[in-house]
């Protein structure tokens, strides 16, 4: 029997520098339309970046995450990561996903997103 893995990746730029496999999301707008394809799915990991290019951040997602959860139906994610380069945004970040109960890992500099 093949278990299959959900990962999920929002970043504007970067990608799994190991080619797993993962859906991905360039912007916050694409990232909100892709959770909510899985809403109702396991995600293993979702993997986010805080600056999305230009204006774009990823706020949007967090508010979509934070209204899943005020609404008591939270996504249903194994594990967030925030692999930012931008320490303040991911501390905050990190504080409001953890707020509403996700489990939430910081991953700055982590050597599995890169650019490729």
């Amino acid at each position: 029997m093949m278990v299959s893995v959900l990962t999920v990746l929002v970043d504007d730029l970067r990608s799994f520098t190991d080619g797993r496999a993962a859906l991905v999301a360039r912007t916050s707008a694409d990232a909100v339309t892709l959770l909510g394809r899985h809403r109702h799915d396991h995600i293993d990991e979702l993997w986010l970046d805080h600056d999305l290019g230009g204006t774009d951040t990823i706020w949007p997602v967090v508010t979509l995450l934070e209204q899943a959860a005020f609404d008591g139906t939270p996504f249903d994610i194994g594990a967030v990561l925030i692999h930012s380069a931008n320490p303040p945004g991911a501390i905050r970040l990190n504080q409001t996903l953890r707020r509403w109960g996700y489990r939430v890992r910081a991953v700055p500099g982590s050597p599995a997103v890169g650019y490729r």
